[in-house]
C-alpha cells in the first residue's frame, strides 16, 4: 500500500488593534493574506504563528478556525494534494518587514481586501474568513480550471 502524499498548510486573517487586514504581495500570485506550509513535527498553530512572523515580521496570537480546503487535484502526478487551515488572528507585536516571499506588506481596511486579492482560491478563502460567522466551512476544490467540488458548513 503507497501512503497518500499531502500539503499541509495553514493561513490567517491576521488584523490589528484598529481592525485593519494585514495583506502581503506575493511575487507570483500577488496580493494574500499570510500563510505557508506546516514542517514535520510542527502543529498547526505555531506553523502559522512562524509563517506570519516569516513573512510579514508580525507575531500574532491565533483565534478561531475559520475554513478547511482540500485541493484534491493538481496539475501534475509529482506534485501532492493540499489540505490548508485557515485562523483568525490578532497582532501582538511586530514591525511589517518583507521576505522573499512577501514584496509588500500593509494594513487594509476589510471593505478594500477583496478588491485587493485576484487569485481566485486565496479570494474565497479571505471571503470566507471575512464573513465568519462560527460555522467552519469546509471546501473541496481543483485548480486549473479553479472549480468547488463541494462545499459545506461544519
Amino acid at each position: 500500500m503507497e501512503f497518500p502524499k499531502h500539503i499541509v498548510a495553514v493561513g490567517g486573517l491576521v488584523t490589528n488593534e484598529k481592525e485593519k487586514v494585514l495583506l502581503m504581495r506575493h511575487p507570483d500570485r500577488g496580493w494574500e493574506f499570510p500563510g505557508g506550509q506546516v514542517n514535520i513535527s510542527e502543529d498547526l498553530i505555531t506553523a502559522l504563528k512562524r509563517e506570519v512572523k516569516e513573512e510579514t515580521g508580525i507575531n500574532i496570537s491565533v483565534g478561531k478556525l475559520v475554513g478547511i480546503y482540500q485541493n484534491i487535484k493538481t496539475d501534475s502526478i509529482h506534485i501532492p494534494t493540499k489540505i490548508i487551515f485557515d485562523f483568525l488572528a490578532q497582532k501582538v507585536s511586530g514591525t511589517l518587514t518583507t521576505s522573499e516571499e512577501s514584496l509588500e506588506v500593509e494594513w487594509f481596511p476589510r471593505d478594500k481586501v477583496l478588491n485587493m486579492i485576484t487569485h481566485p482560491v486565496i479570494h474565497d478563502r479571505m471571503k470566507d474568513m471575512l464573513n465568519f460567522s462560527d460555522k467552519i466551512t469546509f471546501c473541496v476544490y481543483s485548480k486549473n480550471p479553479y472549480q468547488i467540488h463541494k462545499e459545506c458548513y461544519l
